[in-house]
């Protein structure tokens, strides 16, 4: 019997509100990737029997560049803080091509989810890694007392044996035992001193009194006297050469002068290294990608054949289709921590289809790719809440970086509609570009701002509906200079 879901924060609801901070309309995609994440989490919450077989039902997204299709996933993998790879098609090939297996792709997003794992598990192991740093930095402060080991004396009842010199053997032992026994009453005393010296020492590196003194400490050496650079097909395998021999050969160290702040913070990092548990590390990194990973394939248009032809450099499109098959499908994929099964890994596919249809895609790709959602082009309304709107957005971003100058940028509700106005008018007569476009407009019209912002005495500049059309009417006039502008 399935368990009612506790989880009220992530409802689709909730996930179109945090989507809708972030990226303008698209209201469909919004809505087909917030079902898809709510779906995940209710598969969790079936019996074991009956979870295993609910696949994810994976998203294409059809539309011109710069409407947020690549925004809209990377936000959800934010959102529900997931192994996220982003990843264009035109990057791999068919198997017998020179250039990328598509199984690199689950073997990127696997490193993603170790990273994320590892960086929680540093988190979780900060105290006692601090205690053990401490303890190193205190061996550098104060070195312990050395115990001598006097070889000569090994020697000479080495070769007193060999010659048979019994009676000058238990003289010389019973010495040793009568040293020993002196010894044994001074040490005790000599490490209590020591002890306490070592406390007061860390009560002072805790309350930060020794943090500006000089000191030398030995540190591992993360350079590598000499790098190797695997073959392709090792890839394949999912061996990481370095690492073998890594392990084989001694880990170095050198030594470095630092004050003692900057060296308590190094020894931590070493420590909390050490501290982590890499089997249960890659454990749940590999559980990870495989149920909660999201990748996202961009450009997927672009290895399309249209009508199916497929000639000259065309020769291996469908061959990257029928590869990506397996993956999308469910497969398992060999990697360096173990292997990934890609069943329930979500995959959204986007691209422009521009000159050709999705419908050029080979049929059982079409397949795994069950919800097919259209972006709109941005209306000139859009680009104007898209300058304005998002807690990122471009307005926001240009103003928080000149008041660093100390001048405040003020843009007007009219100015603002007049950016969108003429980016909308370019991206009808060039190629449209969509929401990019802004970003060349904006560098336009700021840049003698910028450039002069540093000499200027004046404590606000506001951009006004004139000045944009004064600094844009060249962009948008002359015909050779949108040629090299976007």
């Amino acid at each position: 019997m399935a368990t009612k879901i506790t989880n009220s924060d992530l409802t689709p609801s909730k996930i179109i509100e945090y989507l809708n901070r972030y990226i303008i309309g698209q209201d469909k995609a919004k809505r087909a990737v917030a079902i898809a994440l709510r779906n995940r989490i209710r598969r969790r919450a079936l019996p074991p029997e009956i979870s295993h077989e609910i696949m994810p039902k994976n998203i294409l997204m059809v539309g011109p560049t710069g409407v947020g299709k690549t925004e809209i996933a990377r936000r959800l993998a934010t959102l529900t803080d997931a192994p996220f790879v982003k990843v264009e098609a035109t990057k791999f090939t068919e198997v017998g091509y020179v250039g990328r297996d598509v199984e690199t792709i689950i073997r990127d997003l696997t490193e993603f989810a170790v990273s994320m794992v590892r960086k929680k598990m540093l988190l979780k192991v900060q105290a006692p890694a601090l205690e053990r740093a401490e303890q190193r930095l205190l061996d550098a402060l104060l070195p312990r007392p050395e115990k001598k080991f006097q070889v000569h004396d090994f020697m000479r009842a080495f070769n007193a044996s060999l010659s048979g010199e019994k009676n000058q053997d238990q003289e010389q032992d019973q010495e040793q035992a009568s040293n020993s026994e002196q010894e044994a009453q001074i040490n005790p005393e000599q490490d209590a001193r020591h002890e306490r010296t070592r406390e007061r020492l860390l009560k002072m590196l805790r309350d930060g009194k020794l943090d500006s003194r000089d000191i030398e400490i030995d540190v591992n050496d993360s350079v590598t006297a000499m790098p190797f650079f695997a073959s392709p097909g090792m890839d394949v395998m999912g061996i990481n050469i370095t690492e073998m021999l890594g392990g084989i050969m001694p880990k170095r160290t050198k030594k470095r002068h630092m004050k003692v702040s900057e060296a308590l913070r190094i020894l931590q990092q070493e420590e909390a290294e050490k501290l982590i548990d890499t089997d249960a590390m890659a454990k749940e990194a590999l559980d990870l990608a495989q149920e909660d990973g999201i990748v996202f394939l961009d450009e997927i248009d672009k290895v399309v054949v249209k009508n199916g032809s497929s000639h000259g450099p065309d020769v291996s499109r469908e061959g990257v289709q029928r590869d990506l098959l397996p993956i999308v499908e469910g497969s398992v994929v060999q990697t360096r921590y173990g292997p990934v099964k890609t069943d329930h890994i979500l995959f959204i596919a986007a691209g422009a289809f521009s000159g050709v249809k999705p419908s050029d895609l080979i049929p059982e790709l079409q397949g795994r790719f069950p919800i097919r959602v259209e972006l709109e082009p941005l209306s000139w309304e859009n680009l104007q809440q898209i300058l304005t709107e998002p807690e990122n957005s471009l307005i926001k971003q240009y103003e928080a970086l000149i008041s660093t100058e100390g001048t405040d940028l003020i843009f007007t509700k009219e100015s603002t509609e007049e950016i969108a106005r003429l980016a909308h008018k370019m991206n009808s007569e060039m190629e449209d570009i969509g929401a990019r476009r802004l970003h060349t407009m904006m560098e336009q019209l700021l840049e003698e701002i910028s450039f002069s912002v540093c000499d200027m005495e004046t404590e606000s500049v506001t951009i006004t509906p004139e000045m944009v059309r004064e600094r844009l009417s060249g962009l948008i006039e002359n015909s050779d200079i949108r040629r090299y502008l976007l």
